[in-house]
């Protein structure tokens, strides 16, 4: 089934402010809350409501839904694209709105996704036309091998933590609009783990993971473009207590080609070709992204004439569509003649070198 639109989720323009955007998501949140809401369909509206929001409420990834739609964000749930900042997490909203309660708290030892990462790739322009395979060198963080990820010493050294007594959050009492408020917050001590670490792991000084260089190879499939990504699974950040690593995007650039330019999926070149050639037509060898071609030229080719070589220009990434070639003549004029090419324009300039029609239309603008 296809996504709503995050705007009509929340209810909204694509011209709501961040003030309009919280102010929906709020309304929604508390209509839609699976602890208090009798709808059929209420956790399903309540994750669409919290997706909506986090794309909507982040600068960066609101740009990017408005640019490319639902492709171009990533959204992994909660703590994914946009976050739940300000509110304090999905379990917090139950308690800031309605003032405590049953709440739904996530374990803090569960095992959770890794973040994704992205990185820029320039690449050339033919590159990008006819694909290539590329290595790259990252810096890629992964689990200590020393401690498994635990970031202690040893076992004996991982304590439950004594500020929230393993419970990984911490809560307090607050007046709000809704009257009196508890609310969680992730335990500062443990930062949610619940436990504490008497003695860090001398490999990785307590962090759990440490960062080491890696190449990894991409496939860079033929008529990719600029802006376009490039998604390599597992590869981003790693997991925490077991959980599977985030992604990485390869974000593409392509240079620019001195002759080539690109028009969608659609090639343009330029053509400078002699007077004679123009005059007289000819069979000129014409280069194109993929390989020379043989462009006729008819006799009386006019600069700026446009010639289309189908088939010739940008495969499709996504379809089996490949686009076409499109060639603008330029005629040129010499900058140096010999002499016997002199006496040759001479001869020519005493001939009649326009025809009369497109002379008298020209001279019938100004008569007196």
């Amino acid at each position: 089934m296809a996504k709503r639109d995050y705007y009509e989720i929340l209810g909204v323009s694509k011209t709501a402010d961040e003030k309009d955007i919280k102010s929906a998501y709020r309304r929604l949140a508390k209509k839609y809350h699976p602890d208090v809401s009798t709808e059929s369909n209420a956790e399903a509206q309540f994750k669409e409501i919290q997706e909506a929001y986090a794309v909507l409420s982040d600068t960066t990834q609101r740009s990017k839904y408005d640019q490319f739609g639902h492709e171009g964000v990533q959204f992994n749930g909660a703590g994914g694209a946009g976050g739940f900042e300000g509110f304090g997490g999905f379990e917090d909203i139950f308690s800031s709105f309605f003032g405590g309660g049953q709440q739904r708290r996530r374990d803090p030892n569960a095992p959770m996704r890794g973040n994704d990462l992205q990185k820029r790739m320039t690449i050339d322009f033919m590159d990008a036309i006819q694909g290539i395979k590329k290595s790259i060198r990252l810096d890629v963080s992964e689990q200590c091998n020393t401690c498994h990820g635990s970031g202690a010493h040893s076992k004996s050294d991982i304590t439950t933590c004594t500020h929230c007594n393993g419970a990984g959050v911490v809560y307090r009492q607050a007046q709000t609009i809704f009257g009196a408020t508890r609310t969680q917050t992730t335990c500062p001590y443990c930062q949610g783990t619940g436990k504490e670490i008497k003695r860090k792991c001398d490999t990785c000084k307590g962090d759990g993971h440490i960062t080491r260089e890696r190449t990894i190879d991409v496939s860079i499939p033929a008529g990719i473009n600029t802006n376009q990504q490039i998604r390599l699974s597992e590869k981003g950040e790693p997991g925490v207590n077991g959980g599977p690593n985030g992604d990485l995007y390869i974000v593409i650039n392509v240079r620019p080609h001195e002759f080539f330019e690109r028009h969608d999926n659609d090639i343009v070149m330029e053509l400078p070709i002699t007077f004679s050639q123009a005059a007289l037509g000819d069979d000129i060898a014409t280069p194109t992204v993929h390989g020379k071609v043989t462009l006729k030229i008819p006799a009386g080719t006019q600069t700026g004439s446009r010639f289309r070589l189908r088939g010739k220009g940008v495969k499709s990434v996504n379809t089996a569509y490949t686009g076409d070639q499109h060639v603008v003549v330029k005629v040129v004029t010499p900058e140096k003649l010999d002499s016997e090419q002199k006496k040759i324009f001479s001869k020519l300039s005493k001939t009649n070198e326009m025809s009369s029609s497109a002379w008298k239309k020209f001279t019938g603008i100004f008569k007196d």
